[in-house]
């Protein structure tokens, strides 16, 4: 029997986005296959985490390219991504909670680019005018993540609808993020 190793990774993802601590044995369980299966394609938890990280920055690649962030206003353009990232943010609640992903020289340069592309949304709309310059790009890129990540781990919870996920970080990123109109 062939294993899907795409699938694999999805129900890891869904299980540790839930439960972090979760062992290697239960995501075997999770995946429907057993430990031994599980170790062929990924040596340990560090081999998984890696694959999983590859897996979180293509599907966060896509929803920026689908976003198109770089067109159009800049308050429109944090509206679509937000949208686009939002069957990720389970993911990347995940992901950036992982101190491995981000220390020493083995950091993937794939965080890079992504930050380099949302921070550049941000010095956009503050270069004309639409956000606040006394908060830094690298900053508001920052406020997206957490508030992606914890937006996505409310609705996992079910402490806030998922219908209401876009609509609240919408509003808190941007509310935050817009220079005021001084009268």
């Amino acid at each position: 029997m062939s294993v899907d190793r795409t699938q694999v990774l999805r129900a890891a993802a869904a299980l540790l986005t839930r439960k972090a601590t979760a062992t290697m044995d239960e995501v075997a369980r999770a995946a429907g296959i057993g430990r031994a299966t599980l170790h062929r394609h990924f040596a340990g938890r560090d081999a998984l985490v890696r694959a999983l990280e590859e897996l979180g920055l293509q599907e966060l690649e896509a929803a920026l390219d689908t976003a198109a962030i770089d067109q159009g206003p800049e308050d429109d353009a944090v509206r679509r991504l937000v949208a686009a990232v939002e069957p990720v943010g389970p993911l990347l609640s995940f992901l950036v909670t992982e101190n491995q992903l981000f220390e020493g020289d083995q950091q993937n340069e794939g965080w890079a680019r992504i930050d380099a592309r949302v921070s550049a949304l941000f010095r956009r709309g503050q270069e004309n005018g639409v956000f606040r310059i006394d908060l830094t790009p690298v900053w508001l890129t920052e406020a997206f993540y957490g508030l992606v990540g914890s937006g996505a781990w409310a609705v996992q919870d079910g402490r806030v609808a998922a219908k209401d996920f876009q609509y609240m970080i919408v509003e808190l990123l941007l509310g935050g993020a817009r220079r005021s109109v001084e009268k």
